[in-house]
């Protein structure tokens, strides 16, 4: 056996083609961490009824970024970048939830290679079952049934890591250059949704949105800042206010100059290149605003790549 530790990162995934959206899809709402449509044994079917009805206008939406996802590329950047900063002793793999490589797959490539000792760690920074949870169920599920033998080690959560702080200043940094240096600029956190009812039976994912927020806040006195959720599907309660309606709340008090940070993203996907760079984009274009811009995403980031490497460094004890 190899005496390397590999490391595993979670993330979501996302279509790596056209034709990949309506199974992508397929497997999301097939998930019962993230929603529940029925009873279980029928949830299946249900979810392929969604994919179906939903696969046209989202395949649209990739259309418009490329034909794709990058998150596989991206991540496996970020991968490729952590192991060149850890050193000989590691080798990094990628686990995607609900596309390809699988699961099943990066535990293969472990086994393949020798390795027993897994440090996993999720690339969601906030915990919430429907995302690190779910990941890592998945996870404990696949070695269960596989009936192998991994020493596995879990990190699901760095909302508060001070590198990662680091590293999202660095991008709001960036972003706020690029308006005129005499600007009023206020800037609107936008972190993924979440239905309501996930925070009221004790899912933290709230309050480590608000503890990151306050610590990256902390690092730029004096401005101004808000916070919204973005990417709600559905007739349930969803965390409030929405991205939507806090950029027409703005809009409507004269805000003019407005940076929007998306957190809880890690890589780009089709929450920041679509649903931010294009469809809030032509929103705060028809409400008035005169310069409308969004953070650049972490992807690999010196600063991101450090965070990672620290977090496992410190779950092998070495940190």
């Amino acid at each position: 056996m190899s005496d390397k530790t590999a490391v595993l990162l979670l993330q979501m995934g996302g279509p790596d083609s056209l034709d990949a959206v309506e199974p992508f899809l397929v497997n999301l709402f097939s998930d019962r961490e993230i929603i529940r449509i029925g009873p279980a044994f029928l949830q299946p079917f249900i979810a392929r009824l969604i994919a179906r009805r939903r696969s046209r206008g989202v395949e649209h939406k990739y259309g418009e970024i490329g034909g794709k996802s990058p998150i596989r590329e991206l991540t496996e950047a970020q991968a490729r970048a952590l192991e060149e900063a850890l050193g000989t002793g590691y080798r990094c793999f990628v686990a995607m939830r609900y596309w390809k490589p699988s699961t099943v797959e990066a535990l293969a490539a472990i086994r393949r290679e020798g390795i027993s000792k897994v440090i996993a760690l999720s690339l969601y920074p906030h915990y919430s079952r429907a995302t690190s949870g779910s990941s890592i169920n998945e996870l404990k599920r696949v070695v269960a049934e596989a009936g192998t033998t991994f020493d596995l080690t879990i990190v699901d959560r760095f909302y508060d890591h001070r590198l990662y702080i680091d590293a999202l200043a660095e991008k709001i940094r960036e972003g706020l250059d690029d308006f005129h240096p005499l600007a009023e600029v206020q800037v609107l956190f936008s972190a993924h949704s979440l239905p309501q009812s996930f925070i009221d039976e004790g899912d933290p994912y709230l309050s480590h949105i608000e503890e990151t927020v306050r610590l990256v806040i902390e690092r730029f006195e004096g401005v101004t800042y808000h916070l919204a959720f973005q990417s709600r599907a559905g007739p349930v309660t969803w965390l409030e206010p929405s991205t939507d309606q806090m950029l027409e709340h703005l809009a409507a008090h004269d805000v003019k100059n407005l940076l929007i940070v998306p957190l809880s993203f890690v890589s780009d996907h089709i929450e920041t290149l679509h649903e931010i760079d294009i469809e809030y984009a032509q929103m705060a274009h028809k409400l008035g605003y005169s310069r409308f811009r969004r953070s650049p995403s972490l992807n690999a980031s010196p600063t991101f790549i450090a965070c990672l490497a620290e977090l496992v460094r410190q779950a092998e004890g070495r940190g």
